[in-house]
């Protein structure tokens, strides 16, 4: 039940300083816009190949789409903040914005795993690779991800919609986030904190070892390769996947694992765009752009979009 009496919360924002607001203005905007367009080329290309709907292109395409909802939650509402002088957002609005960006955080780390996953199997199993991830297999993983993420979002938000937010009601933040919302609470916040330290042990922890030790397998087959340039293309590949999960779960756990009293927001702002726009626009780059059935099926788009 919500014993809330704050009706709307004031967003303060990335910066403080009106002199950089035109800056971080732009720099989010081209961003969010690279990000969005890059994910939406995703789904196109992956939706008009019937060549691409196989488990690997199928994850990428879901992994588009929760990119797409973690954004679009997100940058559009902090770009309208950021051109108008009012900058509040309802209850029910941040409650909202609350709900969507911890699904896509559940999804998103879920997914990640399971992408590491279905490439050892392909590298490491490759005969037996259309058996194992075979159609009942992908609709499963599939259905587990979003099974994790649907939970992570209402336990989360059901526990903060318990919360009484009773005066201050200014958002030291960009968006509505788990701590600066409980650093707002005027009822005690130990439940929300316990549940959101097992989220992020589980899910960022958890799934960030599974991940390592499928691409720890990956890289033990890459070394079998006989070949230099079949070692050097595999490890780019390899390296540059590592990167982007390191770089999406390392400020997750660096966020969610803290007592709420602990939190720097001015510091936390910047990590919290590593997972909230920097993530979502390199994943279209370095997991589908770099891949030649990918580069194929952009090609086909695009010659038919020109007939």
């Amino acid at each position: 039940m919500n014993h809330s009496i704050v009706t709307e919360f004031i967003i303060l924002g990335f910066t403080k300083k009106p002199e950089l607001q035109g800056i971080i203005f732009l720099v989010f905007l081209i961003i969010y816009l690279v990000a969005f367009l890059g994910n939406m080329l995703i789904i196109i290309v992956i939706i008009h190949n019937n060549t691409l709907h196989r488990p690997m292109y199928i994850f990428l395409l879901t992994l588009a789409i929760v990119d797409i909802i973690c954004t679009t939650s997100i940058i559009p509402k902090m770009l309208g903040t950021m051109l108008k002088s009012e900058t509040t957002i309802s209850y029910a609005g941040c409650m909202s914005q609350l709900s969507f960006f911890t699904w896509s955080l559940g999804a998103e780390m879920v997914l990640f795993t399971t992408m590491a996953y279905d490439r050892y199997v392909a590298i490491c199993f490759p005969l037996h690779y259309s058996t194992i991830m075979n159609h009942h297999v992908c609709v499963a993983l599939l259905s587990m991800v979003m099974a994790i993420a649907a939970t992570n979002s209402w336990v989360h938000t059901a526990l903060i919609m318990r919360l009484t937010f009773c005066g201050p009601n200014t958002i030291d933040h960009f968006f509505c986030e788990i701590p600066p919302l409980l650093a707002l609470s005027c009822s005690p916040v130990r439940i929300n904190e316990v549940m959101v330290y097992v989220a992020d042990v589980t899910l960022a922890v958890g799934d960030f070892i599974l991940t390592c030790i499928s691409y720890g397998f990956i890289i033990a087959a890459i070394l079998r390769i006989r070949t230099l340039e079949g070692k050097r293309k595999a490890f780019s590949t390899c390296s540059s996947h590592l990167i982007v999960v390191s770089l999406y779960y390392s400020p997750v756990i660096y966020t969610y694992i803290r007592p709420a009293s602990s939190y720097t927001f001015e510091r936390d702002k910047v990590v919290a765009t590593l997972y909230t726009l920097v993530t979502p626009t390199l994943n279209p780059i370095v997991y589908s752009f770099q891949n030649r059935e990918m580069q194929a099926g952009i090609r086909k788009v695009f010659a038919f979009l020109k007939h």
